[in-house]
């Protein structure tokens, strides 16, 4: 694999953001960081990185990659092409595919083909059920991120709603449990509603009414109460609402992520995007967007990850009723967020702390999340003086479209190591994986 002398960067890990930083990559690891020259040989790669920012790779605890039985959508090898685009060396993928990974049989399966086609590393997620407690339970947490939980109608028959399963599940899962929050019972009426109003012509608009701040709060309240009941580790996930953030001030134990998408848009989009700001749980308010990036700069949500889930543009473009939810966001993630700590948001810093470090640290990754000597050498470089403009030309996700199209960011992606290997370069991926599987400290 060779090694890599990076001269000159701004580092930016967590608390850090320092200049004049040299970083030596040998093989699969960071051999050495200093602010000192650092002696190599002939044989050793030198990249000027005066003027960009060095972070860890992105660790992105929520996609859904489509693969296996969805690959007309989307597929491992192409999402993770458009992973190294944005610096996202590490996915943790969703367990809706076709098959479900409701078993381990099924996850074993998964594993294989990312063994196969992924070009970064990789973790998926095992489904809960109403009846799958004992395979769960089978299950080695030390190769798994984690058990998730659908606690809403996103999914369709992967919807668990028995509260007897509930109660076993955060009492007797040992582990990080992933919860997507909605009110299933609140959705189904206040879609009632608007269909009985509209038909199927519902305005995108108001699919916030449907998928309400209440169906959020009302779900998220209660899987709280069960996490603190049972002593159980909760993880909710793709955070929409101001009113849900009090949940998240009281344990450690109790953490919440929020996605791109929602610290970006707010329920204005709907308007211009349509369809391709669709996703679940919905786009809110301007108000909760704001509230949103406060409580990232806060610390009191811990990480920001994508929810990445693409769709052909066909299946956005119908009606309210028939157009899918889910957005590819996962190329573009990191500019946002660097986009919104030149606004003052947050500090570059946060961004890493956010992405990278917390991730790592809250699902006790191996070696990765940091930019720490004989850590894996998981980098990414930024431009912080060039300028990315989303066209549909360089979107690499399979699905060839995102919502971030037309927006035009103040930073450019232009390396991406994973394991020590330059898989991405100034627009050009390089195929030969040096992907691994996550390694989990439990």
């Amino acid at each position: 694999m060779g090694s890599y002398l990076i001269k000159n960067a701004t580092l930016v890990d967590g608390n850090t953001c320092e200049s004049g930083v040299n970083v030596l990559i040998e093989n699969e690891f960071i051999k050495k960081i200093s602010n000192e020259d650092i002696v190599v040989d002939a044989t050793t790669q030198v990249i000027d990185a005066t003027g960009k920012l060095l972070l860890p790779g992105v660790i992105d605890d929520h996609v859904h990659f489509r693969d296996p039985g969805l690959t007309h959508k989307a597929d491992m090898l192409s999402e993770t092409r458009a992973a190294l685009a944005g610096g996202v060396t590490s996915f943790m993928d969703m367990p809706n595919t076709k098959p479900q990974t409701t078993s381990l049989i099924e996850w074993e399966n998964k594993m294989a083909i990312a063994q196969q086609k992924a070009l970064v590393t990789y973790a998926f997620y095992i489904e809960a059920t109403n009846e799958n407690l004992q395979e769960l339970k089978q299950a080695d947490f030390s190769k798994i991120p984690g058990v998730k939980l659908f606690m809403g109608s996103s999914t369709g028959n992967m919807l668990v709603d028995d509260e007897r399963s509930l109660d076993k599940i955060f009492s007797e899962i040992k582990t990080i449990i992933a919860v997507h929050c909605e009110d299933e019972q609140t959705i189904r009426k206040n879609l009632a509603i608007y269909k009985e109003k509209y038909g199927d012509e519902i305005p995108f608009s108001c699919h916030p009414n449907i998928r309400s701040e209440e169906a959020c709060y009302k779900s998220t309240s209660y899987a709280v109460d069960l996490a603190k009941k049972h002593h159980a580790r909760l993880h909710v996930m793709h955070l929409t609402t101001e009113k849900e953030l009090p949940f998240f001030t009281e344990s450690e134990d109790i953490t919440a992520e929020t996605c791109v998408n929602y610290l970006w848009f707010d329920d204005r989009a709907y308007d211009k995007r349509k369809g391709f700001v669709k996703c679940n749980p919905a786009i809110k308010k301007e108000s909760d967007k704001l509230a949103l990036r406060k409580a990232v700069a806060d610390g009191i949500i811990k990480v920001v990850a994508t929810d990445h889930a693409p769709h052909l543009r066909e299946e956005k473009e119908g009606n309210y009723v028939h157009s899918m939810s889910g957005c590819p966001t996962i190329q573009f993630s990191l500019l946002v967020m660097l986009e919104l700590a030149k606004q003052g948001c947050f500090s570059y810093s946060k961004v890493a702390e956010v992405m990278c470090n917390n991730p790592a640290s809250l699902f006790e990754i191996d070696k990765r999340g940091f930019v720490r000597e004989n850590y894996y050498a998981d980098l990414v470089l930024i431009d912080k003086n060039a300028q990315t403009v989303v066209t549909e030309d360089v979107i690499l996700s399979k699905c060839g479209w995102s919502p971030f199209e037309g927006e035009q960011f103040s930073h450019k992606v232009t390396h991406t190591f994973v394991n020590g290997f330059l898989s991405y370069e100034n627009g050009i991926v390089n195929e030969s994986s040096h992907a691994q599987a996550l390694k989990f400290n439990r």
